[in-house]
């Protein structure tokens, strides 16, 4: 059975800073291709900005990339603004969406017409010993404790870097968000 991910970063998240998620992640799971793709150069964080801006080329790109690619199982991952992203990009896949799962990481839920039979993961981020929760933190979704966060930003953070720590702020996020990334896949089934 084949695995492939395609994550999509959230508000600000560069090419280079996915990149250092997608190099990580292959090398956590070599039984797991993978695909990053960075936010658009933009100032628009909302659903709709995000969408707009991401523009149908790109969405095009990425449809015929999962085409090419074949997987038995499709992750379509987005972390923050970038979930409005992977929301709208499994709107597009046309047929039978028993083999896809949209994981939602701290950031907006798919409206209902989004997810055409697709599984779907919400996860947010609480500190360990119930030490704070994460920017876009949902009683509903799913949750991963985080051992060395308990602020807002850090925990936000660490559901797409294991390595991030309280020392990411609203203030610097954009430049140590991914430092020293250590790619979360929590959402992924174990290794067999």
């Amino acid at each position: 059975m084949s695995i492939h991910v395609i994550f999509i970063g959230g508000y600000h998240a560069t090419q280079p800073q996915v990149d250092l998620w997608k190099t990580s992640a292959q090398q956590q799971r070599g039984d797991v291709s993978f695909d990053a793709c960075p936010y658009p150069d933009t100032e628009q964080a909302s659903r709709a900005g995000a969408v707009n801006q991401f523009g149908d080329k790109r969405f095009d790109a990425l449809k015929w990339r999962i085409e090419d690619i074949g997987a038995d199982t499709l992750f379509i991952v987005g972390h923050s603004s970038g979930c409005a992203i992977a929301n709208e990009l499994n709107s597009r896949i046309a047929g039978d969406h028993s083999g896809i799962t949209l994981v939602d990481l701290d950031g907006f839920s798919p409206l209902s017409d989004q997810i055409k039979g697709s599984s779907v993961q919400g996860w947010s981020a609480e500190g360990s010993g119930n030490k704070g929760t994460s920017l876009n933190w949902s009683k509903g979704n799913k949750k991963f404790i985080s051992g060395s966060c308990t602020q807002e930003w850090s925990l936000h953070f660490s559901l797409v870097n294991l390595a991030a720590t309280n020392k990411i702020t609203k203030a610097n996020y954009r430049d140590i968000g991914y430092a020293g990334c250590v790619a979360n896949l929590c959402f992924l089934p174990k290794k067999s």
